[in-house]
């Protein structure tokens, strides 16, 4: 039978109801001939919980701490979905991220998967089980238990698809499709049916919420096309990932966002890579770096960095830190397309930008526009970007005009 794998994210098991509902559709997969595997998150906001009793006890908990407590969560989902699922009919058994051979670097809080063993899973296929997974977690080569970051299961999934030979990976939220831009804050932002494995890595990287980079890394690797579907709506179409799609050629792709980015400004009298090097300590911190007009170096972090991060930012530069600006409340938001490095492409957004108003920093690359801006900033420049970029349809793309497409 063919292997189908299918991830659900946190809003989607929040509560006893919902993973009942799932168990539903899972059991409804596997009745139509298939082979089902499962992958779940923590139910609704329960890592953010745990996260926060850790920081209430030490204000800068150990990576290592962290990642035993915080992989309760999943466990917790996944051993209540196979009893929903045994309560329908069909057997079913649960395995934590370790049992079913998901192998990982030594870096806790962001481990990065290196191998997948997945001998248990298809023993249990075998005999007929549903068998679900607890995803965002592993086990290193050291034999300590890991996880993966802030969407770490969509990571867990496209992973287990590829290694099981699954015909697709399918990752449910109640987030239906990709969008041009967070349809939450540009209300007139386009579904876009299929979009590639490029176009998705980049958007992610960037800070759509639909699909983790890493996961749609191991997706262009394997070739596993990997359809986002609605939890909620069973008559919402989605979108499909996958090498290659046969789309029109667009020169943008759409506007994304982050907030709760940190930066940290150093005078240019301090080494850029040793600084780097001392940044890197930090697991998975640094986003970008870049320089300000007067030569300072600017690193961006990731806006998951942890808890406690000036301190611990201040800690790792040593004597560096003494002279360093840190500063919190930021975002970045970023445009991607395949035609921004166009001449007239770049001159559209660089006067939409000084149309807006101040920006702390612009880092751009012929596929990405990537804006540093306050926090409270963000959702006014994504519609502002988009309405330039996007507009309300395919004939208002000012940028495919002036690229003459």
């Amino acid at each position: 039978m063919p292997i189908i794998v299918q991830k659900y994210g946190g809003s989607s098991v929040a509560d006893i109801e919902r993973i009942q509902a799932v168990a539903r559709r899972v059991v409804e997969t596997k009745r139509a001939g298939n082979d089902v595997v499962v992958v779940v998150s923590a139910m609704g906001k329960t890592t953010d919980s745990l996260l926060a009793m850790a920081t209430q006890i030490n204000p800068a908990p150990s990576s290592r701490e962290l990642d035993m407590l915080l992989t309760v969560g999943e466990r917790i989902t996944m051993a209540l979905l196979s009893m929903a699922i045994q309560t329908l009919g069909v057997d079913a058994i649960s395995f934590t991220g370790s049992q079913c051979g998901i192998i990982t670097n030594a870096s806790h809080n962001r481990a990065r998967i290196v191998e997948v063993r997945p001998f248990r899973v298809l023993d249990e296929l075998e005999t007929g089980k549903v068998v679900i997974v607890a995803g965002f977690q592993g086990v290193s080569y050291r034999r300590e238990i890991t996880t993966l970051g802030r969407g770490g299961s969509d990571t867990t999934a496209v992973a287990l698809a590829a290694a099981l030979g699954a015909s697709h990976c399918e990752i449910y939220s109640d987030i239906d499709a990709v969008h041009t831009a967070d349809p939450k804050v540009v209300l007139d932002a386009k579904r876009l049916a299929e979009v590639s494995y490029d176009e998705m890595l980049a958007l992610a990287r960037h800070g759509a919420k639909v699909l983790n980079a890493d996961a749609v890394e191991f997706a262009r690797r394997a070739g596993i096309a990997v359809y986002t579907r609605s939890s909620f709506r069973g008559d919402a179409e989605g979108t499909v990932v996958r090498r290659d799609p046969p789309t029109p050629w667009r020169p943008v792709t759409g506007v994304t966002s982050r907030k709760g980015v940190w930066a940290v400004e150093l005078p240019a009298a301090v080494s850029f890579f040793e600084a780097l090097d001392d940044l890197e300590g930090l697991p998975g911190a640094v986003d970008f770096a870049c320089r300000t007009s007067a030569g300072d170096r600017v690193f961006v972090l990731r806006p998951d960095f942890d808890h406690g991060a000036e301190a611990r930012i201040r800690r790792a530069l040593g004597g560096a830190g003494d002279g360093a600006r840190v500063q919190g409340g930021l975002g970045t938001v970023t445009v991607v397309g395949d035609a921004l490095g166009a001449a007239d492409v770049r001159r559209a957004w660089t006067e939409c930008l000084r149309r807006f108003g101040e920006v702390f920093g612009v880092v751009a690359t012929p596929t990405a526009v990537t804006v540093i801006v306050r926090e409270g900033q963000v959702d006014d420049l994504v519609r502002t970007l988009h309405e330039s970029c996007i507009g309300s349809g395919q004939e208002g793309n000012e940028w495919a005009r002036q690229c003459g497409r």
